[in-house]
Parts: structure tokens; C-alpha cells; sequence
């Protein structure tokens, strides 16, 4: 559900853009108030494994589409809505600058959509609703399982109202709407089941961060060495091995693009604010699409001119590993980064 900027006005994607700015603003003011020593690589961790999850497209039977995880929820139930937020945001923005995945005006659409609906209405409207104050493993699937589909679905209509106020492409908001709410309601009944599997680990092993990211409190004392490793051993998995069983189907948006208007993928508006940023995209992308830049690229798009070859599952690849390794790495690093900093002024105020 990363969205190009080809659907994007200049002006929606400005606006949204001053939206989420004023959200991490928020959240950051927030989220000074409840970090701690453990809370701050709990965010990093949690954000490189959202990074490398959503490397997974996994394929919708019968639709020839795919989905990933969006993650918002997961991160909300552990960490918080605020931190969640912050991790989310740090997670597509490294997509962005360094995978070109989603556009450069398109990212504040996308840290909205994907952060907005599962932080702060999924979460503390539905699944904290459904789990109460003495969540069972039954609460914790049945919650997850229906916030997760309505987050996914309240994002996907926003994609729809953000494209249909651009106004540059030709989509037609009904049968749009009729293409995107539907697959996304498949995508998000998985998204809800990889919710729960997480949640429950957690649950397992150290129910009382799920008390303190519910409450919107420090962790302090609870240890948490062991989920942070486990975390970091399913990110290496994940992105470095599980991510070459990616489906190749497009995935929901696309699909529903190609429902509605016979193709995938626009063409950007010749405007100079579109060029600029793609350009800088190019410049920054260092393994565009989840690969390396030249060989790579280069061969798989001679492949898709000819169509003489078909492409191999499991798509066993360096650099989709390389991809994985690196962008969880990075998220990481900002998410550390940015509890670091939030960190500090909390202990300077």
C-alpha cells in the first residue's frame, strides 16, 4: 500500500506531508514521557523486524494480487501508539530514501495511512476494547484479528480520498474504492493473524510490556534481552533468506489500479516538483526495488521487454538479502536514533 507520487498532487502531498509532520511532532512530545533504557532498542529492533516483514508480498489465492504487512499494529500493541508511530514513520522513510519504495511526495500519504489508522484508532478503539484489562491469548487473537482488518481498511480508503482529491490520474473513485477495500480485507485478515502470533511471543515471555505500551509507561525494570534477540534472529531470517519467497503478483494497490484503470503503474504529471524528487530518489536509492543497482536491474528488465524467461520461486538472490540486511540496519539505526534524542531532552527537561 505504498503509494507513488504519480497519484499525488503537489498539493495533497503537501498537505499530508504538514499532517504527519505535526503527528511525529506529537508524538515525539509524547513519547518523551515514557521512554526508557529498555523501551528505546525495543523500538529499533521491532522496527528493522517491520522493515524486513514487509519484504514478505504473500499472494491472495484466486486474485492473482498479493499483500504485506503494514505492522502499524504490532508496533502499537508492544510499543505504544506514540513510539509506534515513530517507528512506523522510521521504517518507510528509510524505504523511501534508500529501497524507492513508495515516492518522496507520496511519504507523508504513506506514514499516514500505514501509521495514523492502526496507532491511533485500531488500537485504542478495537483491540484494547476487545483485551480489556486482563488479556487472555482468546482476547489477544480475537483483537487483533478484527483491528487489524479494520486498520488496513480504514488506510486503504485513505489511499482512495488522497488519490481522488490529486485529482492527476483517472481512476474512478467507485470502482477504485470496489477494488481496494475488498483485497484489502484479505490482506488485513493475515495482517491480523501475524498480529497475533507476535503479540502472543510477547504475551509469553513478558506480558508486562504489553501492560506498559497499553498504559503508555516506561518498561523499566522487566528484562528483555530475549525478546530483543529473538526479534533481531527473525529480522536476519526474514530479511535475509524468507524475503526470496516474496510473491511476485502486484500487490494490493497496484492490483487495484489495474482493475480499475489497466495498469499498475502511472505515468508522473511533467511537472518539475515530480522530477526533482525523482531524481533525488535515484541519487539516494542505493538497492532500488530490493536489489542491486546495475546487473541486476538491468537483466530482470531485458527479461520483462523479451518475456522469454519466467521468473524463479523462491527468487534466490543476493541482493533482496543484501536489501534486507541492510534496510533493517538502518531502521534500526534511526528509530535508536530517535529514542536516543527523545531520551536525552527528556532527561535535559
Amino acid at each position: 500500500m505504498h503509494m507513488a507520487d504519480a497519484l499525488i498532487s503537489p498539493a495533497t502531498g503537501g498537505a499530508m506531508w504538514v499532517v504527519t509532520a505535526g503527528l511525529i511532532s506529537y508524538c515525539s512530545k509524547k513519547v518523551k514521557e515514557e521512554l526508557d533504557d529498555r523501551k528505546v532498542p525495543l523500538m529499533g529492533v521491532l522496527g528493522a523486524f517491520i522493515f524486513a516483514a514487509q519484504m514478505i508480498n504473500f499472494s491472495i489465492p484466486g486474485t492473482g494480487s498479493s499483500g504485506h504487512l503494514g505492522g502499524g499494529l504490532i508496533l502499537s500493541i508492544i510499543l505504544g501508539p506514540y513510539a509506534a508511530f515513530l517507528t512506523v514513520a522510521s521504517v518507510l522513510t528509510i524505504q523511501a530514501l534508500f529501497f524507492a519504495d513508495g515516492g518522496l511526495l507520496a511519504l507523508g500519504c504513506n506514514i499516514f495511512n500505514l501509521g495514523f489508522f492502526p496507532c491511533f484508532i485500531a488500537f485504542p478503539f478495537i483491540y484494547k476494547t476487545i483485551t480489556g484489562s486482563a488479556p487472555t491469548k482468546g482476547k489477544i487473537v480475537a483483537a487483533s484479528l478484527v483491528a487489524g482488518i479494520i486498520g488496513l481498511q480504514l488506510g486503504a480508503f485513505s489511499v482512495v480520498l488522497e488519490t481522488l482529491f490529486s485529482g492527476i490520474s483517472e481512476l474512478p473513485f467507485r470502482t477504485f474504492v470496489m477494488m481496494m477495500l475488498p483485497i484489502h480485507l484479505a490482506i488485513g485478515i493475515v495482517e491480523g493473524v501475524a498480529t497475533a502470533a507476535v503479540v502472543v511471543f510477547v504475551f509469553n515471555a513478558r506480558p508486562e510490556i504489553l501492560r506498559s505500551a497499553s498504559e503508555s509507561k516506561p518498561i523499566g525494570n522487566v528484562p528483555v534481552r530475549n525478546i530483543l534477540v529473538g526479534f533481531v534472529v527473525a529480522t536476519i531470517l526474514t530479511g535475509g533468506a524468507l524475503s526470496w519467497f516474496a510473491s511476485s503478483h502486484p500487490d494490493g494497490l497496484e492490483w487495484s489500479m489495474e482493475k480499475t484503470s489497466g495498469s499498475g503503474e502511472l505515468n508522473s504529471p511533467a511537472d518539475t516538483v515530480y522530477g526533482t524528487l525523482a531524481g533525488i530518489q535515484a541519487k539516494t536509492a542505493v538497492l532500488p526495488d530490493y536489489g542491486f543497482k546495475s546487473s541486476e536491474n538491468e537483466s530482470a528488465a531485458e527479461t520483462a521487454e523479451s518475456g522469454e524467461a519466467k521468473e524463479s520461486w523462491p527468487a534466490v538472490n543476493a541482493g533482496t538479502s543484501v536489501s534486507g540486511i541492510v534496510g533493517g540496519t538502518l531502521t534500526l539505526a534511526l528509530a535508536v536514533l530517535i529514542g536516543f534524542v527523545l531520551r536525552r531532552r527528556s532527561q535535559d527537561a
